[in-house]
């Protein structure tokens, strides 16, 4: 989607009321694609949003890393009034417009994309990872640390040991243990990934820490 198309959909995003919300969920979530539709990846961006001024203002920070190195190759800040009220299942209306604006910034454009929220763990599977995906037309995974939807058994203490996020009788993801004895993270696949890919992905992306390095260089961007 090219730049003008960007900035209509955040627009869009931001004059939405609830009704209109679900709608464009229910729209957008028909071209999801969960099967792996990418080939190199090179670079992975990570994304992550903070709230200031009693949360009427949003930051949005896009990182750019490389592949395998995961060093850091480029970053960008924006901040942008808030417009949409915090209402759980709808986050990513609050969020998209912040993290758009600041990806229009990004000159090393991503092959990957790796965002603290949900994918198709979702109650209208459509969640950040699935927003972003589909907007920007890229492989995208939300890796979160808490769960919105679904059940799941404890995985194994081990780094890599994971189990299937199940909702409505359905796996939408997987409880991964990113990081020995630590909480699991919970990872969906948001658009041309499937589940199985969202895993590696996330755990090629943690070699240290538990959350991934993207979402958690953006993280630091935010918070400085």
């Amino acid at each position: 989607m090219n730049s003008s198309k960007l900035k209509a959909e955040i627009c869009k995003i931001e004059s939405a009321d609830y009704g209109q919300a679900r709608k464009i969920q229910h729209e957008l979530a028909k071209k999801i694609n969960l099967s792996d539709d990418f080939s190199n990846i090179n670079r992975i961006a990570g994304l992550d949003v903070g709230f200031e001024h009693n949360n009427s203002m949003a930051v949005g920070a896009v990182v750019i890393l490389s592949f395998p190195d995961l060093d850091l190759i480029e970053k960008r800040l924006s901040r942008r009034k808030v417009k949409f009220p915090y209402v759980p299942g709808f986050l990513s209306f609050r969020e998209i417009p912040v993290l758009l604006q600041a990806y229009q910034k990004i000159r090393n454009k991503p092959d990957l994309v790796i965002c603290d929220g949900q994918g198709i763990a979702h109650p209208r599977r459509f969640g950040l990872a699935c927003h972003l995906g589909v907007l920007l037309d890229l492989p995208a995974i939300g890796a979160g640390k808490s769960r919105l939807v679904g059940r799941y058994q404890e995985p194994s203490l081990e780094k890599g040991a994971c189990s299937p996020l199940v909702h409505n009788h359905k796996i939408v993801g997987s409880a991964v243990r990113s990081r020995s004895g630590t909480k699991p993270l919970f990872v969906s696949p948001g658009h041309k990934i499937s589940i199985n890919s969202a895993i590696a992905w996330t755990l090629n992306c943690c070699p240290k820490y538990r959350i991934p390095e993207t979402t958690r260089q953006a993280h630091k961007l935010v918070s400085g």
